[in-house]
């Protein structure tokens, strides 16, 4: 019996069709990101460029609906946006037939940097106008990033000084052996003999003592510069208290910048200077940064945004409150944080602008829980110091469902910034130095929230965005 099918030679030339709606759905991605560029306030970028001779350049309206549609499909590369503008259909309807080669996309992102990280600042004011941030629930909370840099490159102050010995006698035998050798073949052979076969291993030696040397000095300055900062406030302190007639402070007073040094296991990489080892959520260790977001809980909008170098979360609490509030015009009315966000003096400033905290100042076992605590009139809780007073209100019945909100709300986001191990997402930086990763972050939240922005828009019209 016959068989009959469809012909297949993809090798036939055709021609495409002239509409770029007889290849993309309805709902594609490429149009959302095409709407949503265009309600952007895109005059930072047109601002760069001068009347210049030459060749035109590329629209940075072009440039910019294709940065951020690679983003929403967590695409980072130069090199990888450039191939999106040739093998995929939404690339290509979005560069309108251009094909910018990744040195020209790389070239954009490095100019514009801070014009790309204000974006996320117009990605919160618009999820805000839509109706998606309602500041009932404010979860924070930080991720660990990998470094664009290997962990086994960094070296601790202690190792330092052992390798600068080390290596600095290598350095003094190699020389006097080759001193040696050269005299020896000067009185076999001549002076116009070749010399030493010393010289390439020496300078190797010596491009690691420099460097080792380098990391030394920029440790210790960090050091100095600490313990400069702490001798300020203290003597600040004590002219205060001096001031109001009260005794000088007492305890150990901080270290002479002029004599500290570093702690031995103080460490520096010698790729990306600025980023730490640091634990991350799962137990291991990384070298990176710690990536810090505010996210309302109505739709996982991040309303505030940060990244250090500092693995300690506690530090950056107030900072990031300030933030948000300037980004929608108001703060939260509840903040809601894992211990690692709890101090006193957080607590109480985010209390002294009217914000309920939620942040226990205990990490919590899993498992079943004890039965809610019984809640206390005000006078009592006044009573109380900030520790007890926030333990207590985060086991009670209606603090522990407030509480709840958190785990719901900022850690899907990571989740889903991150990816899982089948769709792996952003968990490591393309860029190194603080700034540059600070813009990477920036831009990682930003398509987060054009992302909820566009799927809530597309739902709202009656179709949904897929992926």
């Amino acid at each position: 019996m016959a068989r009959y099918f469809r012909s297949y030679t993809p090798e036939q030339p055709h021609l495409l069709p002239p509409a770029p709606q007889d290849w993309l759905s309805e709902d594609h991605l490429a149009y959302a990101v095409r709407d949503v560029v265009q309600e952007l306030d895109l005059a930072a970028f047109y601002d760069a460029y001068s009347r210049e001779r030459g060749a035109p350049g590329f629209d940075p309206e072009m440039l910019v609906c294709l940065l951020l549609y690679a983003w929403c499909h967590q695409v980072y590369s130069s090199r990888k946006i450039a191939r999106l503008c040739r093998d995929d259909l939404g690339g290509r309807f979005l560069a309108a037939g251009h094909t910018p080669d990744h040195r020209c996309i790389n070239a954009f992102r490095l100019r514009h940097g801070e014009a790309l990280t204000a974006l996320f600042l117009q990605s919160v004011r618009l999820c805000q106008q839509a109706g998606m941030v309602s500041l009932v629930h404010l979860a924070v909370d930080g991720t660990k990033v990998a470094a664009n840099a290997s962990k086994h490159k960094a070296m601790s102050y202690g190792r330092m000084q052992e390798e600068e010995g080390r290596l600095t006698t290598e350095i003094r035998k190699m020389l006097q052996r080759a001193a040696a050798e050269d005299a020896q073949e000067d009185q076999e052979h001549g002076p116009e003999a070749p010399g030493s076969l010393f010289t390439e291993e020496i300078a190797r030696r010596e491009s690691r003592l420099e460097k080792l040397r380098e990391a030394k000095a920029a440790l210790e300055a960090q050091v100095r510069e600490a313990a400069a900062k702490k001798k300020e406030e203290r003597e600040a302190k004590e002219r205060e208290r001096a001031a109001a007639g009260k005794r000088q402070l007492g305890g150990k007073k901080p270290p002479d910048p002029e004599t500290v040094k570093p702690k031995d296991k103080a460490q520096r990489n010698f790729v990306d200077p600025e980023s730490r080892i640091m634990k991350g959520g799962d137990g291991a260790f990384i070298q990176g940064y710690n990536g810090q977001a505010a996210v309302d809980a109505d739709h996982q909008v991040i309303t505030a945004c940060d990244l250090t170098d500092q693995a300690a979360d506690a530090p950056h609490l107030q900072a990031l409150i300030a933030q948000s509030a300037v980004n929608t015009g108001c703060h939260p009315d509840t903040c809601l944080g894992d211990p690692g966000y709890f101090s006193a003096d957080n607590v109480t400033a985010l209390e002294g602008a009217g914000i309920d905290v939620l942040i226990p100042p205990d990490r919590q076992r899993h498992g079943t829980p004890a039965d809610p605590a019984t809640p206390l009139p005000p006078d009592v809780l006044e009573t109380l110091s900030v520790v007890e007073r926030m333990r207590h209100q985060t086991s009670t019945a209606a603090g522990r469902a407030g509480y709840a909100n958190r785990k719901k709300t900022v850690e899907p986001t990571f989740g889903q910034i991150k990816g899982c191990p089948g769709h792996p997402g952003f968990r490591q930086f393309l860029r190194r130095g603080l700034q540059k990763c600070k813009q990477e972050w920036h831009w990682v939240c930003a398509a987060h929230n054009f992302l909820k922005y566009m799927r809530s828009a597309r739902t709202c019209a009656g179709s949904a965005m897929p992926g």
